[in-house]
């Protein structure tokens, strides 16, 4: 899929989506397979701690930068694109009382606000295919970790071509439009100067929630016939179709899910 030609107006579409009701209801707080156990996984791998600092990329409403900081103990910094998220996410760090390890600010991928060399780890949940320009953020992601640090990601692949329902803006914001294959994220990371790529597949993750997502849309379409729910602006039967082709998408192992792991050289 081509690159839609206003990045801002992408990012802004994903950053409202996110933030919607209608994302909550389907994908909960957790908006990536394998939810919070996954993120576990990738704080294990990045061998997070005391003491260390971490930048969560497109961060979200704080679930993970949270879960990070409550059970590694270290200090994380999210950085997401909608300020309702960032609100949110402070609200949230301050009710579970870890507001002085989990912090929230608004903030673009592609030109983060911070200094050079600040972070021991970065961490981008199902973000990273997102990104209009997916080596500027790689590059800012080497630029912000200290020598040595290591950046986690979490994302979609792809193999061969999608079917023409997820190839449009919706499957873009649910990160399927523009997954790319896993050597490309692994290309991206080497240019910026991340090496030592390793990949650890959990596509079943993936096929869990897609079937998830699948059966909360057949409950929001019986919710609006029987008029208990309004979903104003939501194309439910958009939704479904993609639903049905990322499904397809996930039996043909086109779509696939992967945790990368690499270290700033």
């Amino acid at each position: 899929m081509n690159q839609p030609a206003d990045s801002n107006q992408l990012k802004s579409c994903c950053a409202a989506v996110y933030q919607s009701e209608f994302a909550r209801m389907l994908l909960g707080d957790s908006f990536h397979p394998g939810g919070l156990r996954l993120t576990g996984r990738l704080g294990e791998l990045l061998e997070l701690g005391p003491g260390r600092r971490v930048l969560d990329v497109a961060s979200g409403k704080g679930e993970s930068a949270i879960f990070l900081a409550l059970h590694f103990g270290c200090e994380v910094v999210g950085i997401d694109f909608g300020d309702g998220n960032i609100a949110e996410a402070n609200e949230r760090a301050r009710v579970a009382e870890v507001e002085r390890l989990a912090t929230f600010q608004q903030g673009d991928a592609e030109q983060l606000d911070l200094p050079d060399a600040s972070f021991d780890a970065v961490i981008c949940e199902c973000a990273f295919c997102t990104f209009p320009n997916k080596q500027a953020a790689a590059g800012q992601f080497f630029r912000v970790l200290k020598p040595g640090g290591r950046v986690g990601l979490s994302d979609l692949t792809r193999s061969g071509s999608l079917p023409q329902e997820l190839d449009s803006l919706l499957a873009w914001v649910a990160c399927i439009a523009d997954a790319r294959p896993v050597e490309e994220y692994a290309e991206y990371l080497a240019i910026a100067g991340i090496g030592g790529v390793r990949v650890e597949p959990h596509n079943e993750a993936l096929a869990e929630m897609v079937r998830s997502i699948q059966g909360k849309l057949l409950g929001a379409e019986l919710m609006m016939k029987l008029k208990s729910v309004q979903l104003e602006g939501v194309d439910l039967a958009q939704a479904k179709s993609m639903a049905r082709a990322a499904a397809d998408a996930v039996r043909a192992k086109t779509l696939g899910y992967v945790l990368i792991v690499g270290q700033r050289s």
